[in-house]
């Protein structure tokens, strides 16, 4: 049974934060999250990235290793991986048919997320993996994945102001929701955060009683090749053996952090027993995927012509701001023509309309940059008459700024403009749009 199709009756009941409905789902399927070890990650950024490093060096190191993830950008099964594998599609289906059949009906019914995280932390139990990795869908607190009491290590990477209409108006009320992961005793690893949300964190670990490790960010050794300083043990680790240089695959400044983050966890782990060769730490950095996000792409328009692009989510300020960072550090930078007229950045935008539209276009949009703004289809879109005002509200000399009824339309626009051929050309705002792109460019 199509997978979609067994999930939209719980799409109806949308975004309803709390543990009590996830408690006794999973009560009713014997607490399968009971039987897997965990690492648990939040934040508002880069908590998927350092789930893929964490997934991909746990996998290299021999371990049956389990990764949940979310949202999916074009299939279900992109979620609910074991060994870099995701799940297959009728393995789902057949969990969710049993998650279903938990369901109390005289009880208040689960929501799609709680639904397929159920689906998760079953198949983990059955597939019998030896450690899992879990990402936070929302939040934290009340997340649908904040079920276990002691999790190996958490991960706190960044916080921002992003889903303040559930999670609280201020940063610090956004890191109170993420600090309730943070369990007694347990270790926690904790990125760069603003300081009002890095008190609320401190705070909390330290009323737990958790010992708090913020790594620093690894150093660039050389393009593509990064140098992380281990912070275990102190005095004991000889110098030699005192840093570790891996191969970074993922794009932009960000990944010096967040693969700082995973190796700090990493340490964790080593200390606890678990059998983590340098080797396998390398290597697993060195092979990890995560599409999407800084992702250079080749669109392929028909079978004579195809356009180099770069892909992001983007979809919030702090990911937009690392964006423009990422595309002003490509060298050669793109000369700007007096005017602003050629070679600067052409950028197709959707956004849904929860997100801080203007803040993002404060981020990307410089002088003399294209703008082609699309819907996000199947979702939530922004208008896209009011993004084109705030958007030339927001940067006044844009060069260029219209809406088109669908992304690949908007795509060719830009392709075959004159003025744009040699522009560098980027697809972000959305990762349910990135999502729509990958499931319809072939």
């Amino acid at each position: 049974m199509n997978i979609d199709s067994l999930l939209q009756p719980f799409q109806l009941f949308g975004v309803n934060l709390g543990l009590s409905r996830i408690v006794k789902l999973l009560a009713n399927l014997d607490n399968p999250h009971h039987q897997v070890p965990v690492i648990h990650v939040a934040g508002t950024n880069g908590k998927g990235s350092v789930c893929a490093y964490l997934s991909s060096v746990l996998t290299e190191a021999g371990y049956r290793t389990g990764r949940y993830t979310s949202p999916h950008l074009v299939d279900w099964t992109e979620r609910i991986c074991v060994n870099e594998q995701p799940i297959e599609p009728e393995s789902l289906s057949q969990l969710i048919l049993q998650v279903q059949a938990a369901i109390d009906q005289n009880e208040e019914s689960p929501t799609q997320f709680e639904v397929i995280t159920a689906a998760a932390w079953l198949y983990f139990a059955q597939q019998k993996v030896d450690i899992a990795v879990v990402e936070v869908g929302l939040g934290g607190r009340l997340d649908a994945t904040n079920v276990c009491s002691q999790p190996l290590v958490t991960v706190i990477t960044s916080i921002s102001r992003e889903h303040w209409q559930q999670l609280g108006p201020t940063v610090a009320d956004i890191a109170g929701e993420k600090a309730g992961i943070i369990k007694p005793g347990c270790p926690v690893v904790v990125g760069p955060l603003p300081t009002d949300a890095q008190q609320v964190v401190i705070s909390r670990s330290l009323e737990l009683q958790c010992p708090i490790i913020t790594p620093q960010p690894a150093q660039e050794i050389n393009p593509g090749w990064a140098e992380y300083k281990r912070w275990g043990d102190g005095e004991k680790i000889e110098e030699s053996k005192s840093t570790i240089k891996y191969p970074l695959p993922l794009k932009g400044q960000i990944q010096l952090t967040n693969s700082a983050l995973a190796l700090a966890a990493l340490e964790i782990l080593q200390q606890q027993g678990w059998k983590i060769p340098e080797q396998a730490i390398i290597n697993g950095i060195g092979k990890t995927k995560w599409p999407g996000r800084m992702q250079w792409f080749t669109w392929k328009k028909d079978n004579n012509t195809s356009y180099q692009l770069l892909i992001d989510g983007a979809h919030n300020p702090a990911s937009a701001e690392v964006l423009r960072n990422y595309v002003d550090s490509l060298t050669p930078p793109p000369p700007r023509k007096q005017g602003g007229e050629n070679n600067c950045v052409t950028w197709v935008m959707g956004m849904l309309a929860t997100k801080d539209h203007g803040d993002i276009f404060q981020a990307l949009l410089k002088t003399g940059d294209k703008l082609y703004l699309v819907p996000v289809p199947d979702s939530n879109s922004a208008n896209l008459d009011n993004l084109t005002k705030l958007a030339l509200e927001t940067c006044l000399d844009l060069g260029f700024c219209s809406t088109y009824p669908d992304v690949f339309i908007a795509l060719d626009a830009a392709f075959t403009s004159i003025d744009n051929r040699d522009n560098l050309v980027v697809l972000c705002g959305s990762l349910y749009l990135i999502g729509y792109f990958l499931g319809n460019c072939y």
